[in-house]
């Protein structure tokens, strides 16, 4: 993986560890809620993303495929939607990995190459490291293979939050499914 800024993590950093229980190497990983834009099954013009730990522990991989629904240039995936792909796959990593809740702080999206309809995205995520309560995450964004040309890199400040985030600002009706998904996720570490 080749690395997407100079000075990233741009503070110092614990390396970061894959809590005890996270999924081992090349395990699928389930959707984290139903109706998430990124990865959820009952958004019908959603990203429906499926991600899969990669054979190194502190990696992911997931696959977006380009659909019409998606584009924004005619015949081309609009930037905005694959910077929120790769939101999804950089939270997945952290979350995942980690099994704490995170929330995005920030988010850099480098475009390399335009990413057809079509066509498969296949983006490799990795955590970078750990300072506190700041989660780092970068990725690269394949064409149609792990290995094919690089279309898209990022890089992520991801920030871990208690379940009261979520309760305070979200649907308290929605978060009963969710709470029961990650039952098993630290939460305030």
């Amino acid at each position: 993986m080749s690395t997407t800024a100079q000075n990233w993590p741009p503070v110092e950093v614990e390396p970061p560890v894959p809590h005890p229980d996270a999924p081992a190497p090349g395990t699928a990983l389930d959707t984290h809620y139903s109706q998430c834009f990124g990865c959820g099954d009952e958004v019908e013009a959603g990203l429906r993303m499926r991600s899969t730990v990669g054979d190194e522990a502190h990696m992911v991989v997931s696959t977006f495929t380009v659909t019409k629904e998606h584009q924004g240039a005619p015949g081309l995936a609009h930037g905005g939607l694959l910077t929120c792909a790769f939101d999804e796959a950089l939270g997945t990593t952290a979350g995942h990995l980690l099994r704490v809740p995170v929330v995005t702080g920030r988010l850099e999206t480098d475009f390399r190459k335009p990413v057809p309809v079509g066509s498969t995205l296949y983006i490799t995520a990795k955590l970078d490291g750990v300072a506190g309560r700041k989660v780092y995450v970068s990725a690269e964004g394949r064409l149609d293979a792990t290995d094919g040309p690089l279309a898209v890199e990022a890089r992520a400040l991801f920030v871990t939050v208690g379940v009261e985030h979520f309760v305070e600002h979200g649907d308290p009706a929605q978060l009963k499914e969710l709470g029961e998904r990650h039952a098993d996720w630290d939460v305030n570490p």
